[in-house]
């Protein structure tokens, strides 16, 4: 029995991996999928649009969302602070839509802790080489942020068994397919009803 309530994707890959440039291909080719729309205290990057790419929020403004509650899940990644707005994904599970989270590890590990029936998908880099190749030419990291983002890319791998799917992001059109093959499959799967 399928169940009129939304479906909620975790989309997890660790720096490199080339998330973004994936999630974008999979928005352009699944227009009824939402993205919600993180919200985070680290500097706007060049191209980056607010309320599009993040919702750019100071510490004291993020602070204040988090004792509200106003966070499904929150993390402090390389000394900046990431969530997701509660109400928005739950507002649009309830009208049937199908949301997407484009968010790290551990809240991709929280997220499934709060909705079990969540599917989560991590994107892994073809190779640790090609992984430092794709943060190097983005220039948005000093040598010693890229050596902890590597450093933090090893830890985010070995969580790998605790994800749904895993999609090597080697060519962007394929790994692409794989992710709306993955959300077409999950729509069609049968679900018991939801208790309560």
């Amino acid at each position: 029995m399928t169940s009129d309530r939304g479906q909620l994707f975790v989309l997890s890959a660790p720096s490199g991996a080339g998330k973004d440039a994936l999630l974008y291909h999979v928005l352009r080719a699944c227009p009824d999928l939402k993205k919600c729309v993180t919200v985070t205290t680290r500097q706007q990057r060049q191209g980056e649009v607010d309320g599009v790419d993040y919702r750019f929020v100071t510490p004291q403004q993020f602070e204040d969302l988090r004792s509200a509650d106003a966070l499904l899940e929150w993390a402090e990644v390389f000394g900046n602070f990431y969530g997701t707005p509660r109400q928005w994904v739950l507002d649009q599970l309830a009208e049937g839509n199908t949301v997407i989270l484009k968010i790290d590890v551990q809240g991709g590990q929280a997220v499934k802790s709060l909705y079990p029936e969540s599917v989560l998908v991590f994107v892994a880099p073809p190779s640790v080489e090609e992984q430092e190749r794709r943060l190097r030419e983005r220039q948005t990291e000093s040598e010693q942020d890229l050596s902890l983002r590597l450093s933090e890319a090893a830890r985010e791998m070995a969580a790998m068994p605790e994800y749904d799917y895993v999609v090597v992001n080697d060519d962007l059109a394929h790994a692409s397919d794989l992710v709306r093959c993955i959300v077409r499959a999950e729509g069609c799967r049968v679900r018991p009803p939801r208790k309560g």
